[in-house]
């Protein structure tokens, strides 16, 4: 943990207790501040007192002694509305505040000799896979590197700050939105698509909470930043002009003058104006994909500006196991391999996924995001049919009518069976069966990770029944 003294001896709200709010109230009161945690829900308040963390209803008392809110980031802080806590703190002058920027405060209340490196990763896309796959270079280069943030364990449970420490922090924009001191040593913003209008309104206010990871950089900094999408380009445009840090522009989709690219497999660093193939994609396993090779080319330019070697960063890219829940492999059963891409919440996301495969069984549906899935369109050629499950299974198969053979399958567990049965029955060579959702999780699940997690037991359950059968058979 790392204890939180700022607010020593002072009166502390903390809103919302998932993971980031239990991490916050208790890295607080070990930091010596008297805290007031509460979240509306009746469950979550149980387990945080289960969890020792002491609650108290902030609603009934008088905000004029509190000195920080600490937010959690699911909760709203200006669209559609503020919340009610918002307003109250607004209207008493009591600073709002994240969990990140607790850490960014503290790391930056450390002498200079004492102060860890932290990198920070943002994007809409690919910002977990990025996040864990420069932690595993900064470990296979010996680093003390430490994963956290909208990652893992949140940024407050991790070990105490020292000076020999890396700290690799995943951003999403609702913390960013709630951050001003933080100082990252390396920035990475990777991509720009719409996602979260409904907490941030529009796209310049999206787009503006992303930009605030480079806030505080300074001209030994560095800022990793794709150049494949209108937004982070002209972001990138900007940062080359301000000249406040260094600049490492990253792109999947072209090769860069100065920058690391990654193309047909091959990571090329050209940001000494001479470029050099630094490390092979074919090699690497849980990097194939043109997204992975952004992130890879992303996690290279982060890592080089750290100092590691360039044969290490690429011997550590293949050794790299992926994460759970993109582009996972669930199991193959009787010649049919099962993906589970579960973490693919937007359209965006999916396409990323369907285009590894040249043939799939889509497994889809959920909550769907602003825009749907026409953006897929491209992809439809390459699905045999899709399984439509959740809220969204309606539009989606209207989108689809004519263009892809569709079962309505409504839940996960029918959908893996029906995809199982027809990609069994296709004759072709290794089929695959993908769940890769294009929608948020929970009209049906906890979360991704529930879906994901889902999907993996009903794969292990056929699996379960195919050997059944053969030994059953073969007696």
């Amino acid at each position: 943990m790392i204890p939180i003294t700022e607010f020593k001896g002072r009166d502390v709200a903390v809103f919302g207790l998932a993971r980031t709010g239990l991490a916050a109230a208790r890295a607080l009161a070990a930091g010596g501040a008297r805290v007031h945690a509460w979240d509306d829900n009746d469950v979550t308040r149980a387990k945080a007192e289960a969890a020792g963390v002491p609650v108290s209803d902030i609603n009934s008392r008088d905000w004029r002694t509190f000195a920080a809110l600490v937010l959690s980031p699911g909760v709203p802080l200006t669209f559609p509305e503020p919340h009610r806590v918002v307003t109250l703190a607004e209207a008493t002058g009591v600073p709002i505040v994240s969990d990140i920027e607790l850490f960014a405060r503290a790391v930056n209340a450390l002498p200079v000799t004492q102060r860890p490196k932290v990198i920070g990763v943002t994007g809409t896309n690919g910002k977990s896979t990025t996040s864990a796959l420069i932690a595993h270079i900064l470990k296979e280069a010996g680093k003390d590197a430490r994963l956290g943030g909208n990652i893992g364990d949140a940024i407050l449970e991790q070990a105490p700050l020292h000076a020999g420490a890396f700290y690799v922090v995943e951003l999403s924009s609702f913390q960013l939105d709630l951050t001003s001191s933080l100082r990252l040593d390396v920035a990475v913003w990777l991509n720009t698509t719409p996602d979260h209008l409904d907490r941030h309104g529009d796209m310049t206010a999206y787009v503006a909470a992303k930009k605030r990871i480079f806030l505080n950089q300074g001209a030994a900094d560095w800022a990793v930043i794709g150049v494949d999408d209108s937004y982070c380009a002209m972001a990138c445009t900007e940062l080359t002009r301000g000249a406040a840090q260094h600049v490492a522009p990253i792109s999947s989709g072209q090769a860069l003058g100065r920058g690391v690219s990654a193309l047909n497999g091959k990571v090329i660093d050209s940001l000494s104006g001479r470029a050099e193939i630094v490390a092979d994609l074919s090699a690497a396993p849980a990097l194939q994909g043109k997204h992975n090779a952004q992130n890879a080319a992303a996690a290279f330019a982060a890592t080089s500006a750290l100092g590691v070697d360039h044969r290490i960063i690429a011997q550590a890219m293949t050794s790299f196991a992926g994460l759970p829940h993109r582009l996972e492999r669930a199991g193959a059963i009787e010649g049919v391999r099962f993906v589970n891409d579960s973490k693919a919440t937007n359209a965006n996301a999916a396409a990323q996924a369907l285009a590894v495969y040249p043939r799939v069984y889509w497994i889809a549906g959920g909550v769907a995001k602003e825009g749907g899935i026409e953006e897929l369109a491209p992809f439809f050629p390459r699905m045999a049919k899709a399984y439509l499950i959740g809220q969204s299974a309606g539009d989606f198969a209207d989108v689809l009518r004519g263009k892809v053979a569709v079962a309505m399958s409504g839940n996960l567990e029918a959908a893996v069976k029906m995809a199982f049965a027809d990609a069994k029955a296709s004759g072709e060579p290794h089929p695959v069966v993908l769940l890769s959702p294009a929608c948020a999780s929970f009209d049906q699940f906890k979360s991704y990770e529930d879906r994901g997690d889902q999907f993996k037991k009903f794969v292990a359950a056929l699996s379960d029944g195919a050997s059944g059968k053969r030994n059953g058979g073969a007696a």
